[in-house]
Formats: structure tokens, sequence, C-alpha cells
């Protein structure tokens, strides 16, 4: 039986948290769901292996001393003892290498990863617009589609470590998506695919500046983009029966989203479901991967007793 109230298990305590990215890496010294400090940086060029490591643990000494645990979100699916990034994308060489094992050796840390659209729905749990809640689900929209499934309070991983992946839900037909599939969301809603029907309207392929065009030039681009979100809200809403769903990533910005958005998914919804889904956008932002990482370091560390890496 689901749980409802009382949000995640308790977490408490200082850890360090890092969204890796391709091009950025954002990190966080967090205490108590509390941001202390936080810095970003480009993700070092070439993004070789022993480079960021290098990088990971150079950040992770300037934010916290050696006994704080430390925290990676990884743009990847990983394998279910998190301890390999199983295809990343903008990380080649990556797949298969010991990643948790040889950052925590580099580190001299107690080290975890996460996949990092999980570490973005921690985030908002631990101390953003999810707080207090058990069972909630987040949309992180932007060049890519991710998301994270928070139910009882535990993150959905699925049986082999690969469950939530949101974006490659199939609301579309043949799209190309770059895992493999076709129709899936990212390939409908990213930003790539908006950004190519804008320059296929004779537009300016930037949906932030289009997003004030959004009922007028550049409709067609935003109509398609948000009919695919509103699929996507209703089918986990019919699925997941959440508290919330909360809305991240930069295409989530834009001033009016949620009112744009709301009226969308109504008709998509089953009678019972009409007028009750919860839709918030994301408190934390850019941070909220590294917040989400460091409660995960946090949550891990405890379960095993306080181990170290």
């Amino acid at each position: 039986m689901i749980r409802h109230g009382g949000g995640l298990p308790d977490i408490s305590g200082c850890a360090v948290g890092m969204d890796l990215g391709g091009h950025k890496i954002f990190a966080a010294r967090v205490a108590d769901g509390v941001v202390e400090e936080s810095l970003e940086e480009a993700t070092a060029p070439g993004r070789a292996l022993e480079d960021v490591t290098d990088q990971i643990r150079n950040i992770a000494d300037r934010l916290a001393p050696r006994n704080v645990p430390v925290g990676v979100g990884v743009p990847s699916m990983l394998d279910l003892e998190r301890e390999h990034a199983l295809k990343p994308p903008n990380f080649p060489g990556w797949a298969g290498v010991p990643l948790r094992r040889l950052l925590a050796e580099k580190l001299g840390r107690f080290v975890v990863l996460e996949n990092d659209a999980n570490c973005y729905a921690l985030g908002e749990g631990w101390g953003g617009a999810a707080r207090g809640f058990s069972d909630y689900v987040v949309f992180t929209l932007g060049t890519g589609i991710g998301g994270g499934i928070v139910l009882g309070g535990r993150l959905l991983l699925g049986s082999s470590g690969m469950g939530g992946e949101i974006g490659h839900m199939v609301v579309g037909a043949f799209e190309q998506c770059g895992c493999g599939g076709v129709g899936h969301l990212e390939a409908v809603g990213g930003a790539d695919p908006g950004e190519r029907h804008a320059r296929e309207l004779g537009l300016v392929p930037d949906l932030r500046m289009l997003w004030g065009e959004r009922n007028g030039r550049a409709a067609p681009v935003w109509d398609r983009l948000l009919d695919s979100y509103a699929r996507s809200v209703a089918s986990v809403a019919h699925i997941f029966d959440p508290q919330a769903i909360i809305l991240g990533g930069g295409l989530s910005r834009g001033e009016g989203f949620l009112d744009a958005l709301r009226p969308r998914v109504e008709p998509y919804l089953a009678l019972p479901f009409k007028g009750k889904v919860e839709l918030r956008v994301s408190e934390l932002g850019s941070l909220a991967a590294a917040v989400g990482a460091a409660a995960q370091a946090l949550w891990v560390q405890a379960e095993m007793g306080g181990a170290g890496a």
C-alpha cells in the first residue's frame, strides 16, 4: 500500500552534491536540505574520464573536508547497483567503467552515483517544490527530457535500475530518439526538435525567445511541445496518482508556463482526475540535481551504517 504524507525518509547531515553535465558541473555543499555554498564550472574539455574525475575531486575538496560524503548525478542510465554508467551519451569511453569505485578511490570519500534526473527529483523532495511529499513525479524539460518518480518516499528504479525514464514515454509516431527508439517524448518535446520546427517555419531557433511568441508566429511550435507535455503529464497522473507533478528544466521557466500547460492537460484526464492534478514548477532550478545527489549520498551512507568508501 502506498504511503502518503511524511515525505522522504529523514535525511540529515552535510554532503556535497554534484550535477555532472556535458557542458557544466553544478555542485553544492548541502546541510539538512539547505545549500550552504555552491559553484558551477565548465566540464573539462574533451570530457576524458581522468580529467573529469580529477575535476570532481578538486571541486569536492574546495567545498568540504574529506569526511563529508559526495553524491554525483550522472546523465546516464545506471546499473541497479549504481556502480556503472551504462551508456552516457556525452561521455564517450565511460560505458562499463566502475565509476563509483574509481571516484571513491580518487576522492578518498564515501561516493554514490545516481541518475541526474532522479537526483533532481530527490532535490525537490528534500528542499524544493515537493518538500513533505512521499509520492510525486518530476519532469526535467530541456535539450533532453528526463524525470524521476518517488513513491512511498523511495525512488522508483525498476528491476534493473533503469525505471522512471519519463523522457522515453511514447507520445509520438516515428520521431527518432537519440536512445535508438522512436516516438519518445524527448524526440517530440525536447528543445532540439522544437528548434528544428522553428527553423522550418523561418523563426529564430531559440525557444526562450519564442516563448513570448507562443500565441503568435511561434504558436505551431509551442502547440506541439505543450501537447506532448500534456499527454505525458496525464499519463503519469493516471499511472501513479501522485500528490504533485513538478516541472523543471529550462523549458519550464517561461513566465506563465503552468497557466499555458494546465488547460491542455485536462482533456486527456479521466473524469475522476479532472481538476485534481497538482502541477508545480521546480523551486531549486539548476541546483536541484546537486541537492538531490547530496541527499542520496547521506541516505545511502545511513542505510549502510555509515560505512566508508
